[in-house]
């Protein structure tokens, strides 16, 4: 145990008065019948009160906390990570359990994502210390002496949303009995049943052919005003309600460039619906350097690539996504499909790579090879992709069982709609 620097005289007058005073009219009487009584010798100070140290305080240890979060994580999105973020700043360690597909499929319908594509997304997270797998949707009374004995949990966090059982009751209410719950403010504008919307959207219109080519026309003309925008949304199109914040992204962002002799690897793309093959490519690319930046494409580059329907998060959605991901240091926002000569030496680049496994891109036709430059270079490597994920995969999943995530959708979009006409300010995270 370490003490502090101060004075233990002061300590001691402060805590201690009356035995402190004892001592020192007993020192001062000593002191005078010494020089009034020459012949008496008296032993000095530090062998009669060998412990005058007790009257000093003791530095008392800052406890370490650790704090835990649960959720399903289902079509993870930057909404979860900042979630996850304003959890970590309650306490020193953050532990996330995920919530296994049983449990899923009784309280909210079927995930779309695996339980494996799950825990690989969370663990992917920069703010996320410890993984708890097949954690229970409830807090039970069982489950939660486990979290306090065995995994040292201090707090149970949640957002300022409502997580409620078939039954109706909180999900929390024994954390909050206990006193150790603590509450964050929900993160507006985005969910996992507002993506899956977006998704089926595209099988919800029987005319959605035609829409993209109008909405198509009006982007590439450079003329998509009010009036297409209207037809857009008339014809059941959902748009992002995200509102990004400068502070948002400084919450994010790691803060710190590349030193001078830093190794810069550079890997773009649309990271459209951020998944587990994201996760896995960027670990990859950041193995190969010191310092990993990240290109995201703006929306109407992914638009003129893969068609209207694309991208399903907007830009600053996307950024946000791969900013949350721990093995990314920097993002270019609106990165140009072209890795120019110039880019590289702005960014001092020493290697681009790009995975095996990529979204197709139907419209790039005539295009110029984006990576044409750093191959001339010698400076391009192509890597093995883990997963064979892509965002149109994920997206067909939900196309193909549509009915299914129709009805859950119909009973979430009911309980978001409360939430919304019953919301209060909370304080910012």
């Amino acid at each position: 145990m370490e003490f502090e620097s101060s004075s233990w005289i002061k300590d001691g007058v402060c805590f201690y008065p009356h035995l402190f005073g004892g001592i020192m009219i007993t020192c001062a009487l000593l002191s005078f019948s010494t020089s009034y009584f020459g012949m008496i010798g008296v032993p000095p100070m530090p062998h009669l009160f060998p412990d005058l140290r007790v009257f000093q305080k003791k530095k008392s240890a800052k406890k370490h906390v650790r704090v835990y979060m649960d959720g399903c994580f289902d079509l993870m999105h930057y909404g979860h990570a900042n979630a996850l973020r304003q959890a970590k700043a309650l306490g020193d360690e953050l532990v996330v359990g995920v919530v296994n597909d049983e449990e899923i499929i009784a309280n909210k319908g079927p995930p779309v994502l695996s339980m494996e594509e799950r825990l690989a997304l969370v663990s992917g997270l920069k703010w996320v210390d410890e993984v708890i797998p097949n954690a229970p949707y409830e807090i039970t009374e069982e489950f939660m002496d486990r979290l306090f004995k065995d995994h040292k949990i201090d707090y149970i966090i949640h957002g300022d949303d409502p997580c409620l059982l078939p039954d109706g009751t909180d999900a929390y209410a024994l954390a909050k009995k206990a006193g150790r719950y603590k509450q964050i403010k929900r993160t507006e504008g985005v969910s996992s049943t507002y993506i899956v919307g977006r998704i089926l959207s595209w099988v919800k219109e029987a005319n959605v052919g035609k829409l993209c080519s109008e909405s198509s026309q009006s982007v590439e003309s450079g003329n998509l005003n009010s009036s297409a925008i209207n037809k857009v949304l008339a014809k059941g199109v959902q748009v992002s309600s995200f509102l990004p914040t400068s502070r948002r992204i400084v919450q994010f962002s790691n803060g710190k460039g590349p030193g001078p002799n830093s190794r810069v690897v550079y890997i773009d793309g649309a990271f459209d619906l951020f998944h587990a093959g994201h996760v896995e490519i960027l670990k990859s690319a950041r193995a190969l350097g010191d310092f990993l930046l990240v290109g995201v494409y703006p929306d109407q580059t992914v638009s003129e690539l893969r068609g209207c329907r694309y991208p399903l998060m907007n830009l600053h959605e996307r950024s946000l996504s791969v900013l949350a991901c721990r093995y990314v240091d920097e993002v270019i926002i609106g990165a140009p499909w072209e890795v120019t000569k110039d880019v590289m030496t702005t960014f001092n680049i020493t290697l681009v790579v790009h995975g095996t496994v990529a979204e197709k891109n139907p419209f790039s036709n005539g295009k110029q090879d984006p990576y044409a430059v750093p191959k001339s270079m010698g400076i391009f490597r192509t890597l093995e992709s883990l997963k064979d994920i892509t965002t149109t995969s994920l997206a067909e999943r939900i196309i193909a069982n549509h009915e299914i995530y129709l009805k859950r959708n119909a009973k979430k979009e009911a309980s978001e709609k409360k939430y919304y006409e019953e919301k209060k300010f909370v304080a910012a995270d």
